[in-house]
């Protein structure tokens, strides 16, 4: 591709509503253009990634053995009715009427639309297992869309859909696609961790995200560096502690607080470690062995922050009580409220607290805590004692193998095992070997494709710039000729490099623009390309050519005669 016939629009500097890495230098290197808010246009640089991403996931799940398909974008109401998600998806779910006053959405993801084609088509076991897969734009209504494509509302994404005889033949599939995800991340370049994940709304028994490590990532990460063990913050086990209780040593006391309403103040205030302190946490609830919603409070130890995902799991339902709740339920404002006192009112211990011996707490009174506080002589024993809160670093693994550390990543995929819940509720069956006839067992496997580009770009950038991984720059190698345009050697020079280029299939550019070489260098630079090659008399002189990778700290000089080679040889090393 020769500059001359493309299109490069990059800008000196990002705009101010750009908040990270990944979203200035997007829109700085011309590879996205703001249509609308998390809506963008994919221009010629960064459609270019895009497809180079897209071709390696094309690649890996033909290979699993996955069949491509196109479903609509547009899909009717009733399939989202009849599955029960059209109350239940949420103001994510773009809705809309057709001319007719038919409702029908902007497919978000398509569970109900494949398991529909699935339930008219396949009749027999025989027929089965069957696993389609499909990249395509989708539209989720974000509230608030930010940080460019990696929380846009429109993005590009493969979704797959497996459909089993059995739970067994379903988690032999699991693990292919976990297997497959693993060799696309790894031809992708990407530095990745493969963590336990919760299921979230789309349900299931099991589930694993692929993480993109990157510190601005929204997702913590535990993990155990001695072990295999990893997981999301949001499903990682916090083991309870090993020490028995400690006897009651000290008389309950109440001591005046004033103004004092965080645990890391009162514990200054009072010259203890905050792991002494136990914070409660007021939250009004809806258990299903109750006939209303039920005021409640979490108690945690006061370094520890509450896990929203594990606690849902355990007290059903639930939101933050409001302080005028609060007011009504314990008499006192939030800040000083505690377990001590209260009466037919449930409440849910973490497992360190219940460990905890003379600890210190709210006194349901503002401006007062209390100290000395013992499970069994100044309150009840914990009746509910659960995993409540978020991994801590140093905390053990839950596989017994070391401790855990913490990162952050950037989720790009995540398979599922959906078992049997959207095949049940679409009446998705098949006739077994005794004409009996069974719901079948799904899967559901998704890769972010568009939001890749912006993961790979947090991973891999500097004050320059883009260093995209080989696999996915837009184009392997530029080639700059100093002086095309007036130089008959340069020009001959760089236009039989660039032939014996693309006859040896790289993807190269010629930056045959007349501008000045900072320029050239800089926008090369910008937009990420891994390797340039600088075509000028002073180097033909000598019969060299200047070679510089793009995070290498000097440029090479390479005997003319050598660079085809030179060249090929990195891009093998690369692709290893």
């Amino acid at each position: 591709m020769r500059s001359s016939q493309f299109f490069i629009s990059t800008l000196k500097e990002a705009p101010s509503d750009a908040e990270i890495v990944s979203h200035k230098l997007m829109l700085r290197a011309g590879l996205i253009k703001r249509l609308a808010g998390g809506i963008y246009t994919w221009m010629p640089v960064g459609l270019r990634v895009l497809r180079k991403i897209e071709n390696i996931v094309r690649q890996e799940m033909d290979r699993a053995g996955a069949i491509e398909l196109a479903m609509p974008a547009v899909q009717p109401a009733e399939l989202w009715q009849e599955s029960g998600r059209w109350e239940k998806y949420g103001p994510e779910l773009l809705r809309l009427k057709d001319r007719h006053q038919r409702d029908f959405v902007i497919g978000p993801t398509h569970e109900e639309v494949i398991t529909d084609v699935v339930r008219k088509e396949v009749k027999s076991y025989r027929q089965l297992p069957l696993h389609f897969y499909q990249v395509q734009m989708k539209f989720r209504d974000e509230i608030r869309p930010r940080f460019g494509v990696m929380r846009g509302r429109e993005f590009l994404m493969k979704d797959g859909y497996s459909f089993h005889t059995s739970f067994e033949d379903l988690q032999r599939e699991y693990r292919n696609m976990f297997e497959t995800y693993t060799r696309i991340f790894n031809r992708l370049g990407l530095k990745f961790r493969a963590v336990a994940a919760d299921t979230g709304s789309i349900g299931g028994t099991g589930s694993h995200e692929f993480h993109v490590l990157a510190d601005s990532g929204e997702d913590a990460l535990a993990y155990c560096p001695g072990s295999d063990y990893a997981a999301n913050v949001e499903l990682a086990e916090a083991l309870a502690p090993q020490t028995l209780r400690g006897a009651a040593s000290t008389a309950m006391n109440k001591i005046a607080t004033p103004n004092l309403t965080r645990c890391e103040d009162v514990a200054a205030f009072l010259n203890i470690p905050v792991t002494d302190m136990v914070k409660s946490i007021a939250i009004v609830c809806h258990r299903p062995d109750a006939d209303s919603a039920q005021f409640a409070l979490i108690l945690l130890s006061g370094d520890h922050d509450l896990n929203e995902v594990k606690t849902q799991k355990i007290v059903g339902e639930f939101r933050f009580a409001r302080d005028d709740e609060i007011v009504d339920a314990l008499g006192c404002k939030p800040g000083y409220i505690g377990p001590v006192g209260i009466q037919a009112m449930p409440v849910f211990t973490d497992r360190s607290v219940a460990a905890m011996s003379n600890f210190v707490c709210g006194a349901n009174e503002a401006g007062f805590h209390l100290t000395g506080v013992n499970f069994g002589r100044d309150l009840p024993e914990p009746v509910t004692i659960a995993d409540l809160r978020n991994v801590t670093r140093g905390d053990p693994s839950p596989d017994g193998r070391g401790k855990l550390e913490l990162c952050r990543g950037i989720e790009v995929g995540h398979i599922f095992q959906l078992r049997t819940k959207y095949a049940e509720a679409l009446k998705c069956a098949f006739l077994d070997e005794s004409g009996q006839s069974r719901i079948m067992e799904m899967g559901c496997y998704g890769i972010g494709v568009s939001r890749i580009v912006g993961a790979a770009i947090e991973q891999n950038h500097d004050d320059r710039g883009i260093h995209f991984p080989p696999a996915i720059a837009p184009f392997e190698v530029c080639i700059i000729p100093m002086g095309y345009n007036k130089s008959p050697a340069v020009k001959a020079a760089t236009d039989a490099l660039y032939a014996d280029l693309r006859a040896s299939a790289i993807d190269v550019l010629l930056d045959d623009r007349n501008e000045r070489p900072g320029v050239l260098f800089a926008e090369t630079e910008l937009i990420g390309i891994p390797h340039r090659v600088v075509v000028g008399d002073r180097g033909l002189a000598d019969n060299k050519l200047e070679y510089k990778g793009r995070t290498d700290a000097e440029a090479t000089m390479v005997p003319r005669t050598e660079i085809l080679a030179f060249l090929k040889a990195r891009l093998c090393r690369e692709s290893l």
